[in-house]
């Protein structure tokens, strides 16, 4: 069979993904400003999406372009402008679903042709009084590089002044100082709250901004806002440090080519053609029509200004009997093993595992991989609470962490100032693995404890992204775990591995290995069953070798939340595979590998997904689950969320999105069952 039926287009699996985001704005049984936030998840995912995904096809496509053969680069970059168009059109039709269904809860988003006179009068107040002076326009002239003056994905608005025969054109900022959305008066007593976003203010406000300097007989504005290409090259200067280079190559992501112009449809066709030309958007590039608002993302951001009932209900964070029945987190682990499940449990209980060990007289050493971390992160003020305290601790900070690099650097600095070590990765190798050691002194001697997760260190994201925390005590993989931190540090000595499955060293291979053995089991007539949940599934090899196990007849059942290149239920070739993707409240991040191995299976968590960058160019690492107990947890976990019948969609041959039927079966919405799962077993404990 031809390769390319075989394998779905990243690209274009990775806007089917943004549609099930889609898919839960348009979701009736989602509380209405949920329903508003997810809008926004989606717009921002799409500015993520054409800055890092378009723009690596659009420099493909040029280089096609440059040497006069158009071939695949320009025929997806095609593809990908047809399906925008396609998602940008059911979005507007949801968007508007969403206003109206808010107006029936008494909520009103309304724009400046809709504000009665007092409101008028308020605004024009409100205006001049805190948005005014934040405010400075742009005139669209001749010797202004208008390309190199805006900023990527920052919402402007094109203003066009008449003056008989004559136009003039300006571009506005939506300042970032204000507050998105503007609260408004009612006109009577009503009890009714009224909004509208910064872009409709400063449309009714326009007036104020140019009448004072500017004679024109009509004024008017569109919404628009253009994207850039976000990678950027690493200058190769002996002389410059890592940081010098960064530095460089992040300005340079400043004043990149745009790859993608996003304006209110009803702006003039003449007013589109200036800024196409102004801005240096070329026929490659996409050019996207919408609705009257561009910067959808500030959604994900509003809050809830009615009842409880309009908004998700927080689910009770849950305690861990297994930390809570002892004195420290040392001696909850001289006990066992211990699996949190983020947001489910509570993250403190990591960031109380740095701060007892910053202060525990008997901790000598800490060491940890920082990815991304919180604003005003503990993890981090712990760390340098370690280091006053005299403690060793080593911070190994990936520079490289995609739209982190500013804040990373100004960690760096700061840790560096803490006389904290900090080591910068390999190069060439984003360490993306996610682990902490801390070595303390025992009356055996020095026994160290680690923390090996599926996600970052991170107490923001540790309350809305899925994710699993191995905290353990058991030496050979601690042990493990600490000779990756040398890897890092010299990474021409690579460690003798057992247990933990380690890339670009061992984890394509031992993949391979797992997967080669249930097809094994299966051919000589036992079971064959393969249990995998990943944010991502692209790398062909795995994909090639998933289709020979389905061939053998093993069982492959998949949750991939976001990419995902194989076509599962073509006759003969991948019938015995099924895939599903869960999008709900939390966001789906844990990563766990099940090998049923003829019923007594290996079970790894991991920071891996399935993608040749994560097998094979980062240090990334999975770990196995020695525990009985923690191996029942996670196998119970998978087949809830396989049994998903309420937020889980079929990935199918086309990627088509259909819900998951529920038929005669009972309601299984995953993340609210494992959440029940997790408090039951809580409780049995106590």
């Amino acid at each position: 069979m031809n390769t390319k039926k075989l394998h779905f287009s990243k690209e274009l699996s990775w806007l089917s993904f943004n549609e099930r985001v889609l898919q839960e704005a348009a979701d009736t049984r989602n509380p209405i400003v949920e329903r508003v936030h997810f809008l926004g998840i989606f717009s921002n995912n799409q500015d993520e999406f054409f800055k890092v995904r378009v723009a690596g096809v659009r420099r493909a496509a040029r280089e096609e372009e440059r040497s006069g053969n158009p071939g695949e680069a320009s025929r997806m970059l095609a593809q990908i402008h047809d399906r925008i168009v396609e998602l940008t059109e059911k979005f507007d039709v949801i968007y508007h679903d969403v206003l109206k269904q808010l107006k029936s809860k008494k909520v009103f988003f309304i724009s400046d042709e809709k504000l009665s006179d007092k409101q008028s009068k308020w605004l024009d107040k409100h205006f001049r009084d805190h948005i005014l002076q934040h405010v400075v326009p742009i005139w669209v002239t001749d010797t202004i590089m208008l390309d190199k003056l805006l900023d990527d994905d920052v919402s402007y608005l094109a203003v066009q002044l008449k003056k008989g025969k004559l136009r003039r054109y300006a571009i506005l900022d939506i300042p970032e100082r204000v507050p998105r959305f503007i609260n408004i008066p009612p006109d009577r007593g009503h009890a009714r709250n009224y909004f509208m976003v910064m872009d409709e203010v400063i449309r009714h406000c326009l007036d104020k901004i140019f009448n004072p300097f500017v004679d024109y007989d009509s004024v008017a504005a569109w919404s628009m806002k253009f994207s850039r290409d976000s990678v950027y090259e690493l200058y190769d200067d002996l002389d410059l440090s890592l940081m010098e280079k960064l530095s460089l190559g992040m300005k340079q992501r400043l004043t990149a080519e745009p790859v993608r112009l996003s304006y209110d449809k009803t702006m003039p066709s003449e007013m589109v053609s200036l800024l196409r030309e102004r801005l240096g958007i070329e026929n490659i590039d996409s050019v996207i029509p919408g609705g009257r608002y561009r910067n959808f993302r500030d959604f994900i951001s509003f809050s809830n200004p009615g009842n409880k009932w309009l908004e998700n209900q927080p689910l009770r964070a849950l305690e861990c009997h297994a930390f809570d029945s002892h004195r420290n987190v040392f001696e909850a682990l001289d006990a066992g093993d211990v699996l949190l499940c983020y947001p489910y449990h509570r993250f403190n209980y990591f960031t109380e595992f740095v701060r007892q060990a910053a202060f525990d007289p008997a901790v000598k050493d800490i060491r940890i991989n920082i990815y991304r971390v919180a604003a005003n992160s503990r993890v981090i003020e712990s760390l340098i609470d370690a280091s006053r305290n005299g403690k060793k601790v080593t911070v190994n900070i990936e520079l490289l962490a995609r739209f982190d690099e500013e804040h990373n650097l100004k960690l760096t600095e700061k840790l560096s100032n803490a006389e904290i070590k900090v080591t910068l990765g390999i190069p060439g190798l984003k360490v993306h693995s996610k682990l902490c050691v801390v070595t303390r002194e025992s009356p055996a001697g020095d026994k160290r404890y680690a923390v090996l997760g599926t996600g970052n260190f991170n107490e923001s994201t540790a309350r809305i992204y899925t994710d699993f925390s191995l905290f353990t005590a058991n030496q050979e993989i601690c042990n493990e775990a600490a000779s990756i931190f040398q890897f890092i540090e010299t990474s021409y000595r690579q460690p003798r591995l057992n247990h933990l499955l380690v890339s670009p060293i061992n984890t394509r291979t031992e993949v391979e290995r797992l997967i080669q053995r249930e097809i094994d089991h299966a051919r000589s007539g036992g079971s064959g069953l393969i249990k995998v949940k990943l944010n991502n599934l692209v790398d062909e090899s795995i994909a090639a070798l998933l289709y020979t196990a389905s061939q053998a007849g093993v069982q492959v059942k998949l949750i991939v939340r976001g990419m995902c290149s194989i076509r599962p239920g073509i006759k003969g070739v991948s019938d015995n595979i099924s895939i599903t993707s869960i999008v709900d409240r939390f966001l789906e991040h844990t990563r766990m590998m099940i090998f049923d191995n003829m019923g007594d299976p290996d079970i790894y968590i991991s920071s891996a997904d399935w993608m040749t960058r994560n097998l094979d160019e980062r240090v990334e690492v999975s770990c196995p689950i020695y525990d009985p107990a923690i191996k029942k947890l996670l196998i119970d976990i998978m087949d809830i969320q396989l049994a998903d019948n309420q937020k889980a969609r079929i990935i199918d041959s086309e990627q088509k999105n259909a819900y998951v039927p529920r038929g005669n079966r009972r309601k299984v919405r995953s993340q609210e069952a494992i959440h029940d799962y997790l408090s039951a077993r809580e409780q049995a404990k106590e």
